[in-house]
């Protein structure tokens, strides 16, 4: 297995990127990894930090292109073609990797990922799944990359996103709920009504019906299924209302010195709880639907988000989540084609 590894994108690379891809190395020799990016940046960044490059299972890929928060989603097709992300998507086209990671630019990592690495034959559109940190993990399909889909295309959402939950979160006969104004089954868009009666049509997966979101932390669903446009508010709203909780019980336990003892009490608890409301846990999205395996990242994340970003990378190449998806959402697909995209 080969990781291939975006160093130069995301807000805090290449540095956080860089020690999180080098202690995923070192964690797992087993695994070949290509660090993708300005090779003179990265020696340097290595020689600071005294962190040897001769590692067996580290490869430097060098380009000196990099695709910024601002660039247009196209632009890695076209003019930046060459940068860290653009080349890393290529050599993931090519087979020269089973996964690729990134945190950069989220609009280019799917743009790219569609027309270069491309989607499994049969699938409508790839999305970005994202695991939310509920009560129970709730994996949101589609957080961003599809501002409008099909009712057909929450079908395949499902059944992808189940896939997922299963594979990599162990999760037995995935419950997937449909993101909705109301339980009621006639609720919503005509497209959202009509996405309902195929998903409760659907024998492969174990529908629950309609999800309002203020029922999402309690554990609704772990599939919740719904267009790029309201996943993304929804995924937004819940880390600026996690960041938010955390920020007001600091500062109720911080007040006076009689809180700032009793906060001496519930310390481990409070850093247990921020720590179940991080995202830095998952460390990144997959893009499901796709042909081979794609990670995005956070684009704020830090070495241990990344690191963990990777983690997902590799479980999703051991656990064939490709594969499966393949099978389950596009039954018609011969076992040779099906495992042409593992």
């Amino acid at each position: 297995m080969r990781i291939l590894v975006d160093i130069m994108s995301g807000d805090k690379a290449p540095l956080e990127m860089f020690l999180g891809a080098y202690q995923a190395a070192e964690e797992n020799p087993s695994i070949a990894f290509s660090f993708i990016g300005n090779e003179a940046i990265i020696r340097a960044i290595a020689e600071a930090r005294a962190m040897p490059l001769d590692l067996p299972n580290l490869q430097l890929v060098h380009t000196e292109g990099t695709i910024t928060m601002e660039d247009a989603p196209l632009s890695v097709v076209r003019e930046k073609k060459d940068s860290s992300m653009g080349l890393g998507l290529k050599m993931l086209a090519e087979g020269k990797g089973e996964a690729f990671v990134s945190a950069g630019n989220t609009g280019a990592l799917h743009a790219g990922s569609t027309l270069i690495v491309r989607r499994i034959k049969g699938i409508a559109k790839s999305a970005i799944a994202t695991v939310l940190p509920y009560q129970n993990p709730t994996l949101l399909i589609d957080s961003g990359a599809n501002v409008e889909i099909s009712p057909e295309t929450y079908v395949q959402f499902a059944k992808m996103g189940s896939v997922y939950m299963n594979r990599i979160m162990k999760v037995e006969n995935p419950r997937v709920g449909l993101l909705n104004i109301g339980a009621e089954r006639h609720k919503g868009t005509k497209t959202v009504a009509e996405a309902y009666q195929l998903l409760e049509q659907a024998e492969d997966i174990n529908f629950v019906g309609n999800v309002e979101g203020k029922e999402l932390p309690n554990g609704a669903c772990d599939v919740l299924v719904c267009d790029g446009f309201s996943g993304n508010i929804v995924l937004k709203l819940t880390e600026g209302c996690a960041a938010f909780l955390v920020g007001k019980l600091t500062d109720v336990f911080t007040a006076n010195p009689l809180t700032k003892v009793s906060y001496l009490g519930v310390k481990p608890e409070l850093k247990k709880m921020k720590k179940s409301l991080s995202a830095s846990e998952y460390g990144g999205a997959p893009l499901l639907g796709l042909s081979r395996t794609v990670i995005k990242a956070h684009g704020s994340s830090d070495a241990y988000a990344f690191r963990n970003a990777i983690r997902q990378a590799i479980g999703c190449v051991d656990n064939k989540v490709t594969y499966e998806i393949a099978k389950l959402v596009v039954p018609e697909l011969t076992a040779k084609e099906a495992e042409t995209q593992a």
